[in-house]
């Protein structure tokens, strides 16, 4: 009996000391502190900042070596050309026919009144007309143009009990052609021919006895003389003594042929000639500035 209590006693002994070491363990673990989970530190974001351009310091410009300009060579740069368009090469005065020939019909768009040129000689004849003209004179076998067909013609006409010569204006007519022509001429390209030809121009002048006068200014005075002309208001009155009619008012029968021409040309034709030539007079006298 003592046996199996003290076998029972033994064994509740050894259980407590189970559990108190069970227990102390437990405590133990409770009693630490748990273990800190690492930290992780975020990255600093730093800010970029654009540094400020900092210019170079210049430097120092090399000092020019001095130079004995008595000892140096004769050194010349070579000399530049220069590029000019070539002038327009011009035929001969005597072979200038063919050359005007071929341009005349881009001057005017009416072609056909071209047959009113006279196309030989063209160039003197110009020269030989206008001159002859600035001076009052109508030189018919020189003219640049042919002659009208039909010729001057007067009406009898009964004033006062008396039969009177007037001029008949319907004879101005055949003259319309010739002022139909000039009118459709294109003044700038007139007078640059004019220009480009004026070495061909000025020889058939020099032909003429004139050495040293410029041809521009007979020119010009032709076309003054045809701007000055005065247009008479009422018909004139003529007479026929012979065979040609004259003026009856004897201070316009006294008048040179340029301007008893001018008056044959009718009021209406030669106020587009007055017109035309202003024009033309104006393009000659910029180009000669």
């Amino acid at each position: 009996m003592e046996n199996n209590q003290s076998t029972s006693t033994s064994w509740w002994l050894i259980a407590g000391i189970i559990v108190l070491a069970i227990a102390g363990i437990v405590a133990y673990y409770i009693m630490q502190e748990p273990p800190k989970k690492p930290t992780i530190e975020e990255p600093k974001v730093v800010e970029y900042i654009d540094p400020a351009p900092v210019e170079p310091e210049p430097l120092p410009e090399p000092a020019e070596p001095e130079v004995d300009l008595d000892q140096l060579p004769d050194a010349r740069l070579p000399e530049t050309e220069t590029t000019t368009e070539p002038e327009p090469l011009l035929p001969t005065l005597d072979e200038s026919d063919d050359w005007l020939k071929e341009k005349l019909p881009s001057i005017t768009w009416r072609k056909e009144l071209l047959k009113l040129v006279i196309d030989d000689d063209m160039i003197r004849r110009f020269v030989v007309f206008t001159d002859n003209f600035s001076q009052g004179i109508v030189a018919y076998e020189h003219s640049p143009l042919i002659k009208p067909n039909s010729a001057f013609s007067a009406k009898e006409i009964n004033e006062n009990d008396e039969v009177v010569l007037k001029w008949d204006e319907t004879s101005s007519r055949r003259f319309s052609l010739y002022v139909d022509l000039l009118r459709s001429v294109d003044s700038e390209t007139l007078v640059s021919w004019y220009y480009e030809l004026k070495p061909l121009v000025d020889e058939a002048y020099r032909e003429l006895g004139y050495p040293d006068e410029d041809f521009t200014d007979i020119l010009q005075d032709a076309i003054t003389k045809v701007l000055d002309m005065e247009i008479p208001k009422e018909r004139l009155e003529l007479v026929r003594p012979s065979v040609m009619y004259q003026y009856k008012d004897q201070d316009i029968e006294n008048l040179d042929d340029a301007d008893k021409l001018m008056l044959r040309l009718g009021k209406e034709n030669l106020l587009v000639i007055k017109s035309v030539l202003l024009e033309l007079n104006e393009k000659i006298s910029r180009e000669r500035d």
